[in-house]
């Protein structure tokens, strides 16, 4: 029979095995860790004061003893970590408000915090301000959304007042794809311990499972969709810069998962956050009281958004590097940035002032909207603005007020066609657009070349996190989470080929949550 086959039989006894191995995972649940998850103990909580109940005997000396505030105090020494077996970034908390976690110490009243991290995880104390949500009230304390690598931690502590020592703390918070639950503390060294034979054997059956399975797949040649598949309609606006990695992962997520519709109608940064706020309002029915739902757009932004739309939830997707590109008769292929701003502030009219060719310097822009102009004016001109547009043509100057001819273009594209066009033409654009064009070469920025490898050390200054926005968080099964899930997922290695550097992984971590970028 048909049924008896040598691969049906084969399928049956994988499946019988990982019956069998799910069975034990359920029993063994408790001590399997989860993909992602934050652990938390208390370490200390001791009595400060003189007056404490169950607090056992102390003796105080200094402002211990004068302050009379202190008669109750007590102090808990709390600690949180990454206990799970992936990285948490900051945008895998869930909570709508602007901290991830909140310590709630029953009975008893926060009064003061200290936070401290283990030597070379220095740079997570820069998530530790009000801006991004700490503070306590009442016995509650609010802690950020503080990314954590692998078994990396931080330690609150706490100084109450009020209550008992040894009264209840709660660490909660919502982390996608994981959880929050407290822990206890493993061997003396924090190395996890040698699994049980249990576990070794749980271990071997899934593995043995997985792969006569993924045999039995690869000779079938049935390929299944990713996981971040979803159905529907989706609209992805937003920067230029980045529409041409947009535009592969949207080629890419449709053809991996049928019933998807993704349309990319990039117009600049600005101008897609506008219209992903003002789309979502109306569907939201004028973005008053609680929220229905989200619409069916994301937007992709050279840089954050501005404070102005705080219904707007981000992801941190991508560094996008951008570089300064020169006509090829401008033969200079360095510059300073005290040189740059002198250009863009109108005091360089031709380049033999530079030490480059007797030429005329033009200046050719993208407009008010565009994600890569605000990033220059931020990231290269220290917050400058560029002069105001002096010709229309970028080959005459009408407007004789301004210094140097200065033209506003609509795309990267246009931008590079007319440097590479006009002698003594000087322009912007996204690292990889222009890669190999002719009439046009890039410029290196205080001696430092436009790349994406080694951002952390290099410190390249023209670069920006490039964040995707969705009004509010969109549903789990929605299109909208499920094309972000693929960008910081399967589609890294198109972020990566665009010469961008991935948000998601660890090298990407670190400058992401830089607040320097």
């Amino acid at each position: 029979m048909e049924w008896l086959s040598t691969e049906n039989t084969i399928a049956v006894l994988t499946a019988v095995l990982g019956l069998l191995a799910t069975v034990g995972a359920l029993w063994y649940e408790r001590r399997v860790p989860r993909r992602k998850r934050i652990g938390y103990r208390v370490q200390m909580d001791t009595a400060i004061g003189d007056n404490v109940r169950t607090g056992g005997a102390n003796a105080r000396l200094g402002l211990f003893d004068e302050t009379p505030e202190m008669s109750d105090a007590t102090l808990v020494l709390l600690r949180v970590e990454n206990d799970g077996s992936q990285s948490v970034s900051d945008a895998d908390y869930t909570g709508r408000a602007p901290h991830g976690l909140t310590a709630v110490f029953s009975g008893r009243t926060v009064r003061g915090l200290a936070v401290t991290a283990p030597a070379g995880a220095d740079h997570l104390m820069e998530h530790f301000t009000q801006g991004a949500g700490l503070r306590y009230e009442g016995s509650t304390l609010h802690i950020p959304r503080v990314p954590l690598n692998r078994g990396q931690h931080y330690k609150l502590l706490v100084l109450l007042t009020g209550g008992p020592v040894g009264g209840e703390v709660i660490v909660s918070g919502g982390l996608q794809a994981g959880e929050v639950q407290p822990n206890r503390s493993t061997t003396l060294d924090d190395k996890p311990p040698v699994l049980s034979r249990p576990a070794r054997l749980l271990t071997v059956l899934l593995t043995l499972s997985v792969i006569t399975l993924a045999t039995i797949i690869v000779l079938r040649d049935d390929d299944p969709p990713p996981i971040e598949c979803a159905k529907g309609e989706l609209t992805v606006l937003g920067s230029t810069a980045f529409a041409p990695v947009a535009e592969e992962l949207e080629e890419k997520y449709e053809a991996d998962c049928p019933g998807s519709d993704i349309t990319v109608s990039a117009h600049g940064s600005a101008a897609g956050v506008r219209e992903l706020d003002d789309e979502g309002k109306r569907f939201t029915g004028g973005g008053g009281g609680r929220a229905k739902g989200s619409p069916p757009l994301l937007t992709f932004s050279d840089g954050p958004k501005s404070d102005g739309f705080p219904r707007l939830a981000e992801t941190r997707v991508a560094v996008s590097v951008f570089a300064l590109v020169v006509n090829d008769r401008v033969r200079l292929t360095n510059l300073t940035l005290p040189q740059v701003r002198r250009l863009y502030r109108g005091d360089v009219r031709n380049w033999e002032q530079l030490g480059g060719p007797d030429l005329p310097v033009v200046l050719v822009s993208r407009g008010s909207s565009s994600g890569t102009r605000d990033t220059l004016q931020r990231r290269v001109l220290a917050g400058a603005f560029e002069l105001k547009a002096s010709s229309n043509d970028c080959l005459s100057r009408d407007d004789r007020s301004v210094p140097v001819t200065r033209c506003e273009l609509d795309s990267t594209e246009q931008v590079l066609d007319a440097v590479a066009r006009i002698p003594g033409a000087i322009g912007y654009s996204e690292l990889r657009s222009a890669e190999g064009l002719d009439g046009l070469h890039r410029l290196r920025l205080d001696g430092h070349a436009a790349t994406a490898e080694d951002l952390e050390r290099s410190g390249y200054p023209y670069r920006e996190i490039e964040y995707a926005y969705t009004y509010g968080r969109p549903p789990a099964d929605s299109l909208a989470s499920g094309f972000l899930a693929y960008a910081r997922g399967s589609g890294l290695d198109v972020i990566r080929t665009h010469g961008h550097l991935p948000c998601a992984t660890p090298e990407g971590l670190r400058v992401c949550g830089d607040p320097e970028g």
